[in-house]
C-alpha cells in the first residue's frame, strides 16, 4: 500500500477551509498524519497570506481515485477553477507523492513544488524527514537544509484552534 503525501493550502477563510480539508481526508483515509501548519505570503500573485501543511496516509486506492477524491473535496469546499493558475484558493489539495512513483502523465510526481516552495518542502520534511525522494535521492530533511541555504521564502508556524 503506497504512502501518499498531500499539500493543503488556503487563503480564503483559512481556518474553516483547512479544517474542512483535514476532516474530509480523515473521513476517507483515516488515520492521517498532519504536519504543523505554516503561514506564508502568496507566491505568484498579490493576495492574502496562505495557511499550508502536508498530510500523509496509506491507501489501497489507485492514483486516479486519489486524484478524484482530492478534486471532489476541493469542489465541496468552494474551489473555483475559473480563475488564473496563481490566485486565491478556498482549498487547494495537491498530490505530492504517491509511494515512490515517478511519472509525468497524467500528473507529475513527485510534484515539482516540493523543490520550489518552502511552504511545501518544510512541512513535508517535518513529517517525512527520513524519507528519500525518488528523484533527488536525498532525504527531505537534507533537501530542506539545502533549500534554506539557497532560497528566501518566509513562513512561520501558526496555531489553529480547530486543528486536531
Amino acid at each position: 500500500m503506497p504512502t501518499v503525501f498531500i499539500s493543503i493550502g488556503s487563503n480564503i477563510n483559512r481556518d474553516e477551509n483547512i479544517s474542512a480539508g483535514i476532516e474530509a481526508l480523515k473521513s476517507k483515509y483515516s488515520p492521517i498524519l498532519c504536519s504543523p501548519i505554516y503561514e506564508s505570503v502568496a507566491v505568484g500573485f498579490e493576495g492574502e497570506n496562505f495557511y499550508n501543511l502536508v498530510v500523509s496516509f496509506s491507501t489501497s486506492d489507485a492514483l486516479d481515485a486519489v486524484c478524484k477524491t482530492l478534486s471532489t473535496i476541493e469542489d465541496n469546499n468552494g474551489r473555483d477553477r475559473s480563475g488564473p493558475k496563481f490566485g486565491p484558493r478556498t482549498l487547494d489539495l495537491d498530490l505530492l507523492l504517491y509511494g515512490d512513483l515517478v511519472i509525468n502523465s497524467p500528473i507529475t510526481l513527485p510534484r515539482p513544488e516540493i523543490y520550489q516552495n518552502a511552504f511545501v518542502l518544510k512541512p513535508l520534511a517535518d513529517i517525512s524527514g527520513d524519507f528519500i525522494d525518488p528523484v533527488r535521492k536525498d532525504t527531505y530533511s537534507t533537501l530542506w537544509s539545502m533549500f534554506k541555504q539557497t532560497k528566501q521564502q518566509k513562513l512561520w508556524p501558526i496555531s489553529l484552534a480547530v486543528y486536531s
